[in-house]
């Protein structure tokens, strides 16, 4: 059974931290107060809890309890998003989601808006210059740095379960990419339908598919 998350600081101190670090970046005339956002905190923590306990790595999960340091810049930036989410999914003021999603922006280079709905189990991977729009995503969801998930005339892609978007690989438009597919680093998708188990690499004109039957071992196996 897992157990109860590892924290780096306990959860009174983590709300007090990330106000700090929100008045210090957007020192307006509207600070934000502990009553903005500290009673979203237990279940963005409980969300972030149930992620990490399917990574398969030390660092996020020790064996027996999932961990989060916030000092660990891929897990700060996954709390970012889950705590700017759990807030606007709350009915909680949009200008607090507004700096919240900032903040991570700001300190991490990753766009991630607090409307976007990302599964319950994705992870990223030092994402810098990485940005997830209004997709249709699946659990075991993976980005890179560089990675890029948008419209095109308005149209969002989807994502089957266990997708991996390898550094600079970018989904755009009417696609579909089917479960268990890895776009290639620097792979242009657009408007296009992949088929479950695919590698996909190259630019939209000239891409090349290979049989992709090796499941991602970056995830648990859980019952």
């Amino acid at each position: 059974m897992t157990r109860e998350m590892v924290l780096s600081l306990s959860e009174a101190d983590l709300c007090s931290y990330t106000i700090a670090q929100v008045n210090a970046m957007y020192p307006d005339s509207r600070p934000i107060q502990v009553d903005d956002f500290c009673s979203a905190i237990p279940e963005a923590l409980a969300r972030l809890g149930y992620c990490f306990s399917h990574v398969n790595n030390k660092y996020f999960f020790d064996g027996k309890s999932p961990i989060f340091n916030h000092l660990h810049g891929d897990q700060y930036t996954m709390w970012l998003y889950f705590l700017s989410n759990t807030v606007y999914r709350q009915g909680g003021d949009a200008t607090v989601c507004s700096k919240l999603f900032l903040l991570n922006k700001a300190l991490h280079g990753c766009d991630i808006f607090y409307e976007v709905a990302l599964p319950k189990i994705f992870l990223v991977v030092h994402p810098l210059g990485t940005v997830l729009g209004r997709g249709n995503y699946n659990d075991f969801f993976v980005a890179y740095q560089r990675c890029g998930v948008g419209s095109n005339h308005n149209v969002y892609p989807s994502f089957g379960a266990h997708v991996t978007l390898r550094p600079g690989a970018t989904v755009l438009g009417q696609s579909s990419i089917g479960s268990h597919c890895q776009i290639a680093a620097d792979t242009l998708v657009l408007d296009k339908k992949i088929e479950d188990g695919t590698l996909v690499m190259g630019p939209p004109n000239q891409l090349r598919y290979k049989p992709n039957p090796t499941p991602y071992s970056l995830w648990r196996k859980t019952k």
